[in-house]
C-alpha cells in the first residue's frame, strides 16, 4: 500500500484541486516509474483509440485525440491516482448507435453532434459530481451494467461483418438488418479481405496466448497488415480490393467547438443522459476496483468532477466522450504507476507516436481494424457472471434479458433505462415485502435470544414474530396484513411481540401503521409490543408522538425478559386452562398469581 500524504486543512481547497493530496509524494522514483507506466500505456491506446473510433463513426484521429487532453484533465482532476480516461468500447459503440440516425456517420454533422454530446455529458457530469450524487451510481446494478456490455459487444460484432467480409450492408442497420443481409449476401464474401481478417484474428488470439505481457492489438495489426501487403503484391489491389483505412493527420488536436443551438441540445439532451450515467458507473466502477489492490480511498463525488471536467474540456480538442478504461487502467496500475502523472505523461507520449507513425495508418486494412473489434466485442462478454446470474436468481435473469434483448433490438439508451427502472421495480418488490418469522423464546436457561427454529408450539395469547426489513410506505401493507391475519388464524393471540432488532428503518407511513395496530389491540383487550427496537426507529417514534400510542411500558430493550413483563396482562382464565406452557412463568403461577396446578395428563 502506497503511503498518503497528509489532506490539506481547506476543504475547498482539496475538492477543486485533489492534486494537493498526492503531489507532495511526487520525487525522482515516483516520476521515474510514472513516465514508464505511461509510455506503456500510450503504445496501448495508439491501436485501441484508432478502433474505438472506428467503432464510434468518428474519423480515425478523434479516437487518439480523446486519450489526450481529457485523461490530463480527469487526471488531475479526479480522486484515483490510477485512473486513465479515454476513449472507451461501450461509450463508442454507444455514440455510433445513438448519432448515427441523426446525421452520416464520419460527415461534418455527425462529428459536430458527437462533440455537442461529449460537451453535455461533462456538463451533466460535473454538475452531479458539484451536488455530491456520486452514489447515484450505484443504483446501476452489476446486472444492468454486465447484461448491457453483452449486448454492446453483439452489437460489435455485427458493425463490423461487412469489414470482415468485405460485403456491402448498409452502414447504421439495424441488429436484425445487418444479419439479414450478411446471410443474404453469403455469396458475395471478398476471400482476400476475409483472409485478411482472420489472419489478424489468429495473429492476435496466438500473441495473447503466447505471449501475454505484449499489446496483442498491435501485434494482431503489424501481422494483419504485413498479411493484407503479401496478398496485394501476389494478386493486385484491383483483384483483392482491400479497403484501408487512410493516413492519420499528424497534428496536435486542432480546436474544436460544439453546436449549442436549441435544436441540437433538445437532439443530445437524453442521449447524453445515458452517457453521463454510463459512463459515470464505468470511470467510478473501475476506479474503486483498482483502488482495492493499491489500498487508496476513492472518492465518487470527485470522480464525478474529473470526468466532467475531462469531457467539457475535450469537446474543444476534437475528442468525443471518455470515460475509465479497466484495460489501460489496470495495465498503468500493473506497471507501477505511483501518481496521476503516469496519465499525463501517456497522453503526452501518444502524442509524439502519433507524430511518428500516423503516415502508417493508410496501409491498415479495414479488416485488421474489423477483427481486432472482433477480439474486443469477445473480450466485453463476462460468461461467467453471466452464467452465475441466469443460475442463482430468476429475477436478475429477467433483468438480464431484458436488458440484453433491449439492447439489441431497441437502442442502448432505452437498455440502460430499462434495466436500471426493472432493477429498481424488483429492488422496491423485494423491499416491500420484508421477511415475517414466527419465533420463541430460546429455550437455554441464559439466553435473551428468540428463535424460529425451537420447536415450540404457538402460545394461545401472546404471538412472538420477527421482522427483518424496513417497514416504509411500500412495506406498510404487507406488515399490516400479517398483523391482522394473526386475528383470523387465532383470535385469543390479542397480544403480539414483535422482535425488532431487524427493522433497521420505519417511515411516517410505518410509524403510523404501528400505532394504529397498537390502538387496535388495545381496544381489543391485547397490545403490541416491541423488544430490541433500533434507537433510530425508537427516537422517530418518540418525535411524531407515536409512542404515546404505543406506550413506553410496551418496547423493551435488549436483555429484557418481556415474556415475563407480558406474562401477568394474559388472561388467566385463558392460561388456566392450557396445556402447553411454552413459558417458564407459565410453570411457576397463572398471570393473576395464582399456583399452577400440574397439567392434565394427556388421555386421562
Amino acid at each position: 500500500m502506497q503511503p498518503r500524504p497528509a489532506a490539506p486543512t481547506s476543504g475547498w481547497k482539496l475538492r477543486f484541486l485533489p492534486l494537493l493530496r498526492w503531489l507532495p509524494l511526487v520525487n525522482r522514483d515516483t516520476l521515474r516509474a510514472d513516465l514508464v507506466a505511461g509510455v506503456a500505456g500510450a503504445v496501448i491506446v495508439l491501436p485501441q483509440g484508432v478502433a474505438f473510433a472506428t467503432l464510434a463513426g468518428m474519423p480515425p484521429e478523434y479516437g487518439l485525440y480523446a486519450a489526450m487532453v481529457p485523461a490530463i484533465v480527469a487526471a488531475l482532476f479526479g480522486s484515483s491516482w490510477h485512473l486513465v480516461s479515454g476513449p472507451t468500447n461501450i461509450i463508442s459503440i454507444f455514440v455510433f448507435a445513438s448519432v448515427s440516425p441523426l446525421a452520416e456517420p464520419g460527415t461534418e454533422d455527425y462529428i459536430r453532434l458527437v462533440l455537442t454530446l461529449t460537451f453535455l455529458s461533462g456538463v451533466m457530469q460535473l454538475a452531479m459530481g458539484l451536488a455530491r450524487m456520486g452514489t447515484l451510481v450505484n443504483f446501476i446494478s452489476h446486472t444492468v451494467v454486465i447484461s448491457f456490455t453483452a449486448g454492446a459487444a453483439c452489437l460489435i460484432f455485427a458493425a463490423q461483418l461487412k469489414n470482415f467480409f468485405g460485403l456491402d450492408i448498409a452502414r447504421g442497420a439495424s441488429f436484425y438488418d445487418t444479419w439479414y443481409e450478411f446471410f443474404a449476401k453469403l455469396g458475395e464474401i471478398n476471400p482476400y479481405v476475409a483472409a485478411v481478417g482472420v489472419a489478424t484474428l489468429v495473429s492476435g488470439i496466438a500473441s495473447r496466448r503466447f505471449f501475454p505481457g505484449f499489446p496483442y492489438m498491435i501485434t494482431a495489426m503489424i501481422a494483419g497488415s504485413l498479411f493484407a501487403a503479401g496478398i496485394n503484391a501476389l494478386y493486385g489491389t484491383l483483384t483483392t480490393q482491400i479497403l484501408t483505412l487512410g493516413a492519420l493527420p499528424g497534428s496536435l488536436p486542432a480546436l474544436s467547438g460544439p453546436d449549442f443551438s436549441p435544436d441540437t441540445i433538445r437532439k443530445m439532451l437524453p442521449v447524453a443522459l445515458a452517457v453521463t450515467i454510463l459512463a459515470l458507473t464505468e470511470a467510478v466502477s473501475i476506479a474503486r476496483a483498482i483502488a482495492v489492490k493499491s489500498g487508496q480511498r476513492v472518492d465518487g463525488n470527485q470522480e464525478f468532477v474529473g470526468q466532467g471536467l475531462s469531457n467539457v474540456a475535450g469537446s474543444f480538442f476534437s475528442a468525443y466522450a471518455s470515460s475509465g478504461s479497466f484495460n489501460r487502467s489496470g495495465l498503468n496500475y500493473e506497471a507501477g504507476a505511483r501518481t496521476p502523472f503516469a496519465a499525463v505523461f501517456s497522453a503526452l507520449a501518444l502524442i509524439v507516436i502519433l507524430l511518428l507513425v500516423a503516415p502508417l495508418a493508410e496501409h491498415l486494412p479495414l479488416a485488421v481494424m474489423a477483427a481486432i473489434l472482433f477480439m474486443v466485442a469477445y473480450g466485453l462478454i463476462d460468461f461467467t457472471h453471466l452464467s452465475a446470474i441466469a443460475r442463482t436468481s430468476g429475477q436478475e435473469l429477467g433483468v438480464m434479458l431484458v436488458t440484453f434483448f433491449a439492447a439489441l433490438f431497441a437502442d442502448l439508451e432505452f437498455a440502460i433505462y430499462a434495466g436500471v427502472l426493472l432493477s429498481l421495480v424488483l429492488y422496491l418488490t423485494r423491499t416491500s415485502r420484508p421477511l415475517i418469522l414466527d419465533v420463541k423464546p430460546d429455550p437455554s436457561p441464559d439466553s435473551y435470544h428468540y428463535t424460529a427454529d425451537s420447536g415450540l408450539p404457538d402460545c394461545p395469547q401472546l404471538k412472538m414474530m420477527r421482522v427483518n426489513g424496513s417497514i416504509f410506505f411500500g412495506a406498510v401493507d404487507h406488515v399490516q396484513r400479517s398483523l391482522q391475519e394473526i386475528d383470523e388464524i387465532s383470535p385469543q393471540q390479542k397480544h403480539v411481540l414483535i422482535v425488532a432488532s431487524g427493522i433497521n428503518f420505519v417511515d411516517i407511513a410505518g410509524a403510523e401503521m404501528l400505532a394504529q395496530e397498537a390502538r387496535r389491540r388495545k381496544a381489543m383487550g391485547g397490545g403490541l409490543y416491541f423488544y430490541r427496537l433500533k434507537d433510530a426507529v425508537r427516537t422517530l417514534l418518540v418525535k411524531g408522538g407515536y409512542m404515546r400510542e404505543i406506550g413506553e411500558e410496551c418496547v423493551f430493550p435488549v436483555k429484557v425478559r418481556a415474556v415475563g413483563v407480558i406474562y401477568p396482562r394474559l388472561d388467566p382464565e385463558v392460561c388456566r386452562h392450557c396445556t402447553l406452557r411454552i413459558f417458564a412463568e407459565c410453570h411457576a403461577a397463572l398471570p393473576n398469581g395464582e399456583p399452577v396446578k400440574p397439567a392434565p395428563v394427556a388421555g386421562s
